[in-house]
């Protein structure tokens, strides 16, 4: 994965992602695309993910236990317990998709670096740490999660030796993060990932570098990073279909 953050002297104004990205806007169009191009598999596949979405109870989604969670030393234990909550919300989401196969840009789409839509996820079956992050975000905003609660984040894997990805889930905004990983299906705070050093988060609105002691630094919009514009013109297009 690149590390350059910043399209050259290009400034857009923040798309914007009326449900782009979601399960439920997936077209009839857009489903008969995929399945030409990846098999008739991913018309089950992504019917799998709309069911998923729309499986999640109410009490699950945002605005319920979602909004009171407290990361304390015991979380871990907690989460083993805890039903109905968050804990449960997140891990259901980031189970589902963690269960597609991680594949590399390259051997899935013959560059280094491209960032596949939530639909291209599940219709080609494979996926690496980006798209996995990108699926998470869009699937928890679906089920109501504010977007300043979540934060794809760009990481040094440090066993790896290598860059990464995860999306970050924020309770509150001085909170510590509870990690959402391909890597691994149990959710855990920040704190229990010594393995992941940040480099920069983003979200629909802006970005942020990571200073270790200090407050996170803006560093503008979103838009600014040439592969989530594309990925917002992807989606843009495949409302089309």
């Amino acid at each position: 994965m690149s590390l350059a953050l910043f399209a050259i002297g290009f400034n857009l104004a923040l798309a914007a992602t009326h449900e782009l990205g979601f399960s439920r806007s997936v077209t009839q169009g857009l489903v008969e695309h995929f399945s030409a191009r990846f098999g008739p598999g991913s018309k089950r596949r992504i019917g799998d993910w709309q069911a998923f979405v729309r499986s999640v109870p109410a009490e699950q989604r945002a605005g319920s236990d979602l909004e009171q969670v407290k990361l304390v030393r015991t979380f871990a234990a907690e989460q083993r317990q805890r039903s109905g909550s968050d804990v449960e919300l997140l891990s259901s989401v980031n189970a589902f998709f963690n269960d597609v196969s991680y594949v590399s840009d390259q051997t899935q789409w013959g560059m280094a670096d491209y960032w596949a839509s939530p639909a291209e996820l599940l219709a080609s079956n494979g996926a690496d740490c980006e798209d996995f992050s990108i699926a998470k975000y869009f699937a928890l905003k679906e089920l109501g999660v504010p977007i300043e609660r979540l934060r794809i984040t760009y990481v040094k894997a440090v066993r790896l030796n290598q860059a990464h990805m995860v999306l970050a889930y924020y309770p509150a905004p001085e909170a510590e993060p509870l990690i959402l990983d391909n890597l691994e299906n149990w959710v855990r705070p920040a704190s229990e990932r010594t393995d992941l050093v940040p480099v920069y988060s983003f979200n629909d609105e802006d970005v942020l570098l990571a200073r270790p002691g200090r407050p996170d630094a803006r560093a503008g919009s979103s838009s600014q990073i040439r592969l989530w514009r594309g990925l917002l013109d992807k989606l843009e297009k495949e409302l089309q279909y």
